[in-house]
């Protein structure tokens, strides 16, 4: 019998599963966002939401669009400016999660959001940082949100947006451990659409902690699309979504398929 369910609202309660009550997350627009309204309607329910220059502690009755949709700030407690949740929460250490994604993530859970090839000469550039770089750097925690693919799960990022657990500061500097240049948190976890990644605790490699099996998803089906010698030793199958978070996402938190397109 097939799943109930698609990978799309598996990667979701994944992502909802590993938020906890009472953390200050900050959260952005799409997956993260109906992720952390999730865990906030079942299990973390005393989880703030921090949503930049909109809102702290935001208590959305409907899914908002973006961060900058009004309807963020409902029950918020506090409209604060971008310059009071990037400096005063962020650098002090307040911020327990961070959502990140990005184009290309390397086995140290280095992110690029910049460009794709040389920084000089790009084949593609993209947006960049947009305050990606300082959440991997101060957040206690981040998440990682992407798409699994080969072309984003690299050996190398062509550019470091977002600083991993080992990275450099330029391109001709040696690799060091964010430790060494004073870094606090650091990657906590990939959630992708084939499984969730986590890095090990000693060597800062990334892992396949749990995959999609009842999604038909194998061990095999990741490596072939991760670039990197992924350790699959850990791997064990992900526990499906409940009856209760299937129910709360689809009729609660994106009732209308705005990001999840039932």
């Amino acid at each position: 019998m097939h799943p109930s369910y698609s990978r799309l609202e598996m990667m979701v309660v994944a992502a909802s599963r590993l938020l906890q009550n009472r953390e200050r997350v900050l959260v952005g627009t799409g997956i993260p966002l109906v992720a952390a309204i999730l865990a906030k309607k079942t299990h973390a329910r005393d989880m703030v939401m921090v949503m930049e220059a909109v809102a702290f502690d935001s208590n959305p009755e409907s899914l908002p669009f973006c961060v900058a949709d009004p309807r963020a700030v409902y029950r918020t407690t506090w409209t604060p400016t971008s310059a009071e949740v990037m400096g005063h929460f962020l650098q002090s250490g307040k911020i327990d999660v961070g959502f990140l994604g990005g184009a290309q993530v390397d086995r140290y859970g280095n992110l690029n959001s910049t460009c794709i090839g040389p920084y000089d000469r790009p084949q593609k550039r993209f947006e960049g940082s947009g305050g990606a770089g300082d959440i991997a750097s101060l957040a206690k925690r981040t998440i990682i949100i992407m798409n699994h693919e080969k072309r984003r799960f690299v050996e190398k990022v062509d550019y470091i947006t977002s600083p991993g657990w080992k990275c450099r500061a330029l391109d001709w500097a040696s690799d060091v451990m964010r430790e060494e240049i004073a870094l606090d948190g650091g990657p906590y976890a990939v959630v992708s659409t084939l499984g969730v990644m986590k890095f090990d605790p000693h060597s800062r490699s990334m892992y396949v902690e749990t995959y999609y099996s009842d999604l038909g998803v194998l061990i095999g089906d990741i490596r072939a699309v991760t670039e990197f010698d992924i350790d699959v030793s850990r791997a064990r199958p992900m526990e499906p979504p409940t009856t209760d978070e299937l129910t709360v996402l689809r009729e609660q938190v994106d009732p209308e398929g705005i990001f999840m397109k039932y």
